[in-house]
């Protein structure tokens, strides 16, 4: 079959690509810039790349017309856009109207379970793109997932971030929430087993794990595996806000999703049974389960996506990277800086492992503090870190800078800042003639710009002196 995958980028997306592929199917992938698309798709012969915005009806015309099957896999959960809800209706009404002109069959949404009289705004506005969805033209097969657990998703991040860090937490009271979380090996089996399954055609099932836990179980369950010995006190008197400002300061989450989150994590998650287990043979596993396989594939280093690399933890920067790509001449202040590269894959690997537990080779306690000190200040801090320890792509979050362009057979790395800044700042790897050309870049903004360049000039001379040596040495 031909089957279109929207959100080809996100943390679903990007997994249930290669499923489908083994299955022998075509996949056209729609992403907004191409420069974000997984190089190892454009030399797939089942895989089509079209460039296209859903927010822009004119674009969708790239979508070839003889699709089978499309996945609706669009969302904006850290949208903080106060009209996020009439984005995603617009989105999924531009769907529907160009997919009503083509000769597709199903359309197949992963929507959030939406049982509870009260529900938060993004819940609200999942159930209202079920509602656009629905055509006359095709048959829709919705699947409606609570949490969902796996090596990468923010839940798990955000989980992994409080166990780890805090013996002993002052948590809000909704960590008395209840849910139950989904492994995401099993929100996959759902999604790929329905492709073109007719018995599916116009219904609606909620999936869920085969546990109903709180978020406080949740945390302790987790440290459980991990063999840690945790403590959790829930108050009442913490407000929303606090709730945001405690996730944000604690985990790798931006504020922005952490709003989200809290709003979110007040609703009860608990789905209606059915018979969708029996009918695609699915049998979700616990949620201890859940984590002790996405440990599995952390230690193995083979996370196929994060939420981190998705542009929902972004600190500035928009969809577009082309935007970006081309580093500024004028007006700019520049640290260049070059050494004899002795060894160019030693010193290449050394550069697609840069960030994240490997550091950044000099000077690390400086840089940690750059990043408590963008955190102070509402930014994204160092806590990303990075998916992969070895493997880098556009798009890729890195400590608090995004990869705008990666290319080893090119030994170039470019990185856009995502910190808080008075400017835009770059930060270039390349290598030409044995040379390893270093050169960072300030586009300073107003007065505030040239003074923040000055007052940090003597660290950089520090530090990206130290880290050209060592990515240079033998």
């Amino acid at each position: 079959m031909k089957i279109l995958i929207t959100g080809a980028t996100g943390y679903i997306g990007k997994r249930l690509i290669p499923l489908l592929v083994n299955q022998g199917h075509f996949i056209v992938c729609t992403v907004r810039d191409r420069l974000r698309a997984d190089r190892s798709y454009l030399e797939e012969d089942q895989i089509e790349i079209v460039e296209a915005d859903f927010l822009k009806p004119e674009t969708l015309k790239n979508i070839p017309k003889d699709i089978d099957v499309a996945f609706y896999l669009i969302h904006s959960m850290s949208n903080s856009s106060k009209d996020f809800e009439s984005l995603e209706e617009k989105c999924a009404e531009n769907f529907k109207t160009y997919f009503e002109t083509t000769q597709v069959k199903q359309v197949i949404y992963l929507s959030g379970i939406t049982n509870e009289d009260e529900l938060s705004k993004h819940l609200r506005s999942r159930k209202n793109v079920e509602e656009i969805l629905h055509s006359n033209h095709y048959a829709t097969t919705i699947f409606k997932a609570g949490i969902i657990v796996g090596s990468g998703s923010s839940s798990f991040e955000i989980i992994r971030d409080l166990v780890e860090k805090l013996p002993l937490m002052i948590a809000p009271k909704w960590l008395h929430t209840k849910t139950q979380p989904l492994a995401v090996r099993d929100v996959l089996s759902y999604l790929s087993r329905a492709v073109g399954n007719e018995q599916l055609y116009n219904t609606s099932y909620d999936i869920f794990g085969p546990e109903i836990l709180t978020y406080k179980q949740m945390l302790l369950q987790f440290a459980d595996v991990r063999q840690l010995k945790r403590y959790i006190i829930t108050v009442p008197v913490m407000t929303p806000k606090l709730s945001s400002y405690w996730l944000y300061f604690v985990t790798s989450t931006s504020y922005k999703l952490a709003t989200s989150l809290v709003d979110s994590m007040g609703v009860q998650i608990i789905g209606k049974s059915s018979d969708i287990n029996t009918v695609l043979e699915v049998k979700p596993i616990s949620y201890k389960e859940a984590v002790k396989l996405a440990f599995e594939k952390i230690e193995q280093n083979s996370i196929v996506s994060s939420w981190k690399d998705s542009m929902i933890s972004s600190g500035r920067l928009k969809n577009n990277l082309h935007k970006y790509i081309n580093v500024p001449k004028y007006g700019c202040f520049k640290d260049y800086k070059e050494s004899k590269v002795t060894n160019s894959k030693k010193t290449i690997d050394k550069i697609w492992a840069i960030g994240g537990d490997n550091g950044w080779y000099y000077g690390n306690f400086l840089w940690k503090l750059r990043g408590y000190i963008d955190k102070l200040v509402g930014g994204i801090g160092l806590r990303r870190g990075r998916t992969s320890t070895t493997e880098l792509h556009a798009g890729d979050a890195l400590d608090f800078w995004r990869v705008i362009f990666a290319d080893k057979s090119k030994q170039k790395l470019l990185l856009y800042a995502e910190m808080r800044l008075p400017g835009e700042a770059w930060l270039e790897f390349v290598i030409e003639d044995d040379i390893l050309k270093q050169t960072a870049t300030f586009r300073p903004r107003g007065l505030a710009g040239r003074l923040y360049w000055y007052s940090i000039l003597p660290f950089h001379g520090l530090i990206f002196n130290g880290m050209i040596k060592k990515l240079t040495e033998v």
